[in-house]
């Protein structure tokens, strides 16, 4: 079959194309940003979901397909992503132009619970789009996984092994339970679903077989990483509030933290589900978390991300900070030091421009690194802006390199903290 995936650079999306492709089906990736390189593809559609809100702009990719998988998804709205265009009207439209082209199997991924009530924007639009997709007249499947877990990390499941790094785990206060459900479990799932006598409009939970805690998943993450278990602790509820308040600001700069208002209220109902429905239509018996980590030994990667989820986030925003301080301080308290130095290297009338210039460029490169879509060129001009001052101090003002303070050798290490930023600035 000639299939479009929706959604094909996401954690599912990723996983269901590879699977899709052993069974020979050709694979029309569709995302925002095509990854060629990541996930292999007979064909890429560069498509923004939130520009893709009428029939008209999927017609003509529906061309020659025989089938969709929506794997599309977004926790909450910030200035890239918008969960009611994401989750109902490009879907919507979509299934639209399915009737029109006559496409009528169609496989749709929803979450777990939608259908029990809605506690925030991300639930209630997902069960939005399922509705229309229910109302469209297509043969339909729609698939609510609980949290899923696999090789790959992102989101929730990368959350789990940040955690599992943490000496101490904070204790999320009225944390629903958790049916962990294996990625490799959902991709054989939409590869079942597409054969032949497949079962039409039905919606099945995507549930594993173990019930577990927020601190169970954590536990089971960090035993599986080779480290004792966690002492579990109880921050004040200000505090935990402050922590979700700063992941929405961060989003909003483009960013996709996994702690954020929507992820809370989303925890405190759980992920559970009733999974006979599922194993009775694809035969699959879904493997536990224990089984499946207790499959495969931690490899030493794994234990390098878990320590560096967090610390990723204090690497960029001190780096960032550094930036904006040097640009704030030349401006201000260390502004006539700074056109001293200029004046001693020979600037003479341009000494003040140069100063304020640099600080200006220094600002830049910090606006630069925290606004997500331009991050990776701020780190690379953060880069070329070291090199210059070095090369420049160095002929200039070659008496810094005896300087006690060491000014000349301290952008070295500001140097590798930002190839390290540069190494790890990629989400999946």
């Amino acid at each position: 079959m000639r299939i479009l995936l929706v959604g094909a650079t996401g954690l599912i999306g990723a996983a269901v194309a590879a699977r899709l492709r052993q069974d020979g089906h050709a694979v029309v990736a569709v995302a925002r940003t095509p990854a060629p390189h990541r996930v292999a593809a007979e064909a890429w559609v560069s498509l923004d979901l939130r520009d893709a809100t009428t029939p008209e702009a999927w017609l003509r990719h529906l061309v020659g397909i025989d089938a969709v998988v929506n794997c599309a998804g977004t926790l909450q709205d910030n200035v890239r992503d918008s969960t009611a265009r994401v989750h109902h009207d490009a879907p919507a439209a979509l299934w639209r132009a399915c009737a029109e082209a006559g496409v009528r199997r169609v496989i749709h991924f929803s979450a777990m619970g939608v259908d029990r009530g809605a506690l925030s924007r991300f639930s209630e639009t997902k069960r939005e789009g399922d509705s229309a997709l229910e109302a469209s007249g297509l043969d339909w499947v729609i698939l609510r996984p609980s949290v899923v877990a696999g090789d790959a990390a992102y989101g929730g499941s990368a959350l789990f092994r940040g955690l599992a790094a943490l000496p101490v785990l904070p204790r999320q206060p009225g944390a629903g339970p958790i049916d962990v459900v294996q990625l490799s479990d959902v991709a054989e799932t939409v590869a079942r679903l597409l054969r032949p006598g497949a079962p039409s409009r039905t919606a099945l939970d995507l549930a594993g077989p173990e019930r577990l805690s927020f601190e169970e998943v954590v536990g089971a993450y960090r035993a599986w990483l080779g480290w004792r278990p966690a002492r579990i602790v109880s921050l004040p509820a200000w505090l935990m509030s402050l922590a979700y308040r700063a992941g929405d600001a961060i989003a909003w700069l483009g960013w996709r933290p996994a702690i954020r208002s929507t992820a809370r209220r989303e925890i405190v109902r759980g992920a559970t589900g009733d999974a006979r429905a599922w194993r009775e239509a694809t035969a699959i018996e879904p493997q536990g978390l224990s089984a499946s980590l207790a499959a495969r030994p931690a490899p030493v990667q794994e234990r390098w991300f878990a320590k560096l989820y967090f610390l990723k986030a204090l690497a960029f925003g001190t780096f960032a900070l550094f930036w904006l301080l040097t640009g704030i301080v030349s401006l201000g308290p260390g502004y006539e030091l700074a056109k001293a130095y200029m004046l001693r290297a020979g600037a003479g009338p341009l000494s003040a421009p140069s100063v304020i210039g640099g600080a200006l460029a220094d600002i830049v490169v910090f606006c630069a690194i925290v606004w997500r879509p331009t991050t990776r060129l701020g780190l690379w001009a953060a880069v070329l802006l070291s090199v210059f001052y070095i090369v420049a101090g160095t002929l200039l003002l070659p008496e810094l390199w005896r300087d006690p303070l060491g000014p000349m050798m301290k952008v070295w290490p500001i140097l590798a903290l930002n190839f390290l930023c540069l190494a790890i600035l990629d989400e999946r």
